[in-house]
């Protein structure tokens, strides 16, 4: 699987795709308010060194975000910018109009990376060839996908020309996912934890507690560590500052081998937010209100 890795600060960087650099641990913005709040979230995290930031359409937060961008006044090319389609804005035609209403918002010309939010099978093909020429116009320099199991994974890969440089995932102490990481690994796709910190959870695992009080850490540090030592990319959100350069102090300590066993031993498979058979049923949703489009040559008719 991953091979453990020594880290030095926030400008740690991972080669996701031919010449394309993303930041070891970005900026989550999820819940993240539009407006002031986002744009003082983001402007804190920019002026403390992180360069990785992670929205998405349906978070509502991209022209907070964009003015936090512009406010900053750092180099284009110094930022790693990634936004995501949403489910009812998946489909060719759909997926090309919904990047440039993000790079509207954003108020940028591109796109770091591009990501498809949660797989829908229905609209899988026609989604993918769209995300390939947005990739290949420059508007998106990556292209990858969010909240897909192996079985997605197979499914995209049969058909697609471009494989996808990252999925990120729902991955934390408690859902460790190794048959995910094993399958991303064989098939050089970057694996992106969401939800590091258990949702705030962290402190309520005994283990972690006790290895923090060994760092003078808090056991959030510690599993963001632990993440990022196994050679996982992760972006922790928080809303407060302190907590936004809490998650971020975590180059200044190292895990033991030992450390490292004893958090991979606490994995029981549990999600803290929704899984896969919540989009089954978001899918079935919108296959009643939004049938797919006949005329759209991309559509699949394959069932979820």
């Amino acid at each position: 699987m991953e091979q453990s890795i020594s880290l030095i600060s926030l400008s740690d960087r991972v080669e996701i795709a031919p010449g394309v650099w993303m930041p070891r641990l970005g900026l989550g913005t999820y819940l993240a308010a539009r407006g002031p709040d986002v744009e003082g979230e983001v402007s804190y995290g920019l002026s403390i060194g992180y360069r990785g930031i992670d929205t998405a359409a349906i978070y509502h937060n991209e022209e907070g975000i964009g003015r936090a961008i512009k406010a900053s006044s750092l180099p284009r090319t110094e930022l790693f910018v990634a936004t995501k389609v949403w489910n009812s804005d998946q489909g060719y035609e759909q997926t090309l109009a919904a990047l440039e209403r993000s790079l509207n918002r954003l108020g940028l010309d591109y796109v770091d990376l591009y990501l498809i939010h949660w797989p829908v099978r229905t609209k899988a093909r026609g989604t993918w060839l769209a995300m390939e020429e947005l990739r290949a116009s420059g508007k998106a320099r990556s292209i990858g996908v969010c909240n897909y199991l192996e079985r997605d994974l197979e499914d995209l890969l049969s058909h697609a020309t471009t494989p996808p440089a990252v999925d990120q995932v729902e991955l934390h102490p408690r859902l460790q996912r190794a048959g995910l990481r094993r399958y991303c690994h064989t098939h050089s796709i970057t694996v992106q934890a969401w939800a590091p910190i258990m949702k705030g959870q962290a402190g309520r695992v005994a283990e972690l507690v006790e290895i923090s009080r060994a760092h003078d850490k808090t056991a959030a540090q510690v599993s963001i560590r632990w993440l990022l030592q196994h050679g996982i990319t992760t972006i922790p959100k928080s809303i407060h500052k302190v907590r936004i350069a809490e998650n971020a102090e975590v180059f200044d300590f190292q895990l033991s081998e030992n450390e490292m066993a004893a958090i991979d031993a606490l994995d029981q498979g549990k999600r803290m937010g929704v899984g896969p058979e919540v989009t089954a049923r978001l899918n079935a949703l919108m296959r009643r209100v939004r049938p797919a489009d006949p005329s759209d040559p991309h559509t699949e008719a394959a069932e979820v």
